[in-house]
């Protein structure tokens, strides 16, 4: 029926709030609450009624959005990189990437967002204990902590947020990553 019978929910500035099933998205419709904007090619039929099953609806009234902080996790780390390895820039699937410490614990780095990166086992063996600049080895992008939409942008994996959503996603993906000074 659609990518995950999943509805991007908007508010009504058009800023995205998160992301419902599709069968709150008619319950919304139905109690008046917001306003279809896209649609999915599917439809919904009942004896009376037929509606396009809705990709991003938008609410009517504003809600003030609570401020989301992203867990700290391997597969988050993985999702902010877009599974690529940070050093050669290579994509692999989940199973073949590791959490590198851009400063090794070793040498007093923590485990926060801003020191671990994405990367392959063999860029992981090659870098060792050893910092970016001692292995000789560039980071692709300057770590950083994800935005709060970031689990909307990657709930379907990277590259494959459905098509109604992106015009809305877009103006707030993270803007092109300035290279590491490293």
């Amino acid at each position: 029926m659609t990518p995950s019978g999943r509805t991007l929910l908007l508010n009504c500035s058009y800023e995205p709030l998160g992301v419902v099933g599709w069968q709150r998205a008619i319950t919304l419709l139905c109690l008046g609450k917001v306003e279809v904007v896209k649609s999915y090619d599917a439809a919904l039929r009942a004896v009376s009624w037929t509606v396009s099953m809705p990709a991003v609806v938008r609410l009517y009234r504003f809600v003030k959005r609570h401020r989301v902080r992203i867990a700290l996790s391997r597969r988050n780390v993985f999702q902010r990189d877009g599974f690529r390895c940070q050093y050669c820039g290579e994509s692999f699937p989940a199973k073949d990437l590791t959490c590198d410490h851009v400063v090794p614990r070793s040498q007093g780095g923590g485990m926060t967002w801003e020191n671990l990166v994405t990367a392959c086992a063999p860029c992981n063996r090659k870098k060792g204990g050893r910092t970016p600049e001692e292995a000789r080895m560039a980071l692709r992008y300057k770590p950083r902590r994800p935005g709060a939409l970031q689990p909307y942008v990657s709930i379907h994996g990277p590259g494959r947020v459905p098509e109604p959503w992106v015009e809305f996603l877009a103006p707030y993906q993270p803007r092109s990553r300035a290279k590491a000074a490293v």
